[in-house]
């Protein structure tokens, strides 16, 4: 298959380009590296069946000029959408471009499957669901979402989008599937990410305090990234798209003050912990009911916190 993604060189992204040459697949990765990195695919790039491509979905794509040499004539049989920024330090950094990407980018990857009817997935997220009063979270319930608060370019960038995608679906009969991503982590998270997990590792590294905010009862739910694109490429098999939304996580429930003893114990660190303000809007729990994943696409995650925490700190380590 010929299979665009756009984000394809943030976090996630790479992983995915990866799996998908692994498979066989043709891939063509868009990304304004914004907050994706050109390191992140540089273990494939040089891959014949790989191309990789710097453009702003804000700007429409059309098959003119250099997008339509690089993109070539060949038509698209697939298209994963995950261009956006995803850390708080990022889109609180980048509140437009957040917004844009969410609304313009995604009308634009929408316009540009629609002639052709290219499927398309896109990356939505447990954001959408805000502070939930519902644990865990399924896919039907409508979310507990500050509009106006410092995360709602992301937060309500993404609710849009999936409206966008839900009326693009009925109207136009574009095959869309909407995928909720919740927590993920592993190799290829930048230390200054913003993300606790990396924030965790770096500071348990050099010795510092482990700054949480809050009492640290607060809890996520953390998957590894391979799980995360396991399910991701599930959800793209199948001759019948699957709309969605889909909540894609692992249930696995862990308070933020467990998840820094457990970094502290697998880093041998003599760190200790500090606390400080809790964030506005921070979700107090959130944890995914992924029983629609299991049942649609087979989805279960097979690594566990303590085996990703592991192999994200030894990267961590090789990369400082």
């Amino acid at each position: 298959m010929r299979i665009l993604v756009t984000g394809g060189a943030g976090f996630i992204g790479s992983h995915l380009c990866e799996k998908l040459l692994l498979a066989g697949h043709t891939v063509v990765a868009l990304d304004n590296f914004l907050t994706g990195s050109e390191e992140n695919v540089a273990g494939f790039v040089k891959n014949p069946s790989f191309s990789l491509i710097r453009h702003d979905i804000v700007q429409p794509l059309k098959f003119r000029g250099g997008l339509v040499k690089t993109l070539g004539s060949e038509p698209l049989d697939f298209i994963f959408h995950l261009a956006c920024p995803a850390s708080p330090i990022d889109y609180q950094k980048y509140p437009l471009e957040t917004l844009l990407a969410s609304s313009e980018g995604t009308k634009n990857i929408l316009d540009f499957a629609l002639p052709t009817k290219t499927r398309v997935l896109f990356a939505s997220t447990s954001e959408v669901y805000g502070d939930p009063l519902i644990h865990p979270q399924k896919e039907d319930y409508s979310g507990n979402v500050n509009p106006i608060g410092p995360r709602s370019c992301y937060d309500e960038g993404k609710r849009y989008a999936e409206s966008l995608c839900v009326h693009y679906s009925r109207i136009y009969s574009l095959p869309i599937t909407i995928i909720r991503i919740f927590n993920t982590y592993g190799p290829r998270m930048r230390q200054n990410d913003g993300r606790v997990i990396p924030n965790f590792i770096m500071q348990a590294l050099s010795g510092m305090a482990l700054s949480l905010n809050g009492d640290g009862s607060q809890t996520r739910s953390f998957c590894y990234v391979s799980d995360m694109v396991d399910g991701l490429i599930s959800a793209m098999k199948g001759e019948s798209p699957l709309f969605g939304p889909i909540n894609l996580g692992n249930p696995e429930e862990t308070s933020i003050h467990a998840l820094a003893a457990l970094i502290i114990r697998l880093t041998n660190s003599r760190s200790m912990v500090s606390f400080h303000s809790a964030l506005t809007d921070d979700p107090r729990r959130r944890c995914p009911d992924i029983s629609l994943a299991k049942e649609t696409l087979g989805f279960s995650p097979n690594v566990s916190l303590e085996e990703g925490l592991q192999k994200t700190i030894e990267w961590f380590k090789k990369e400082g």
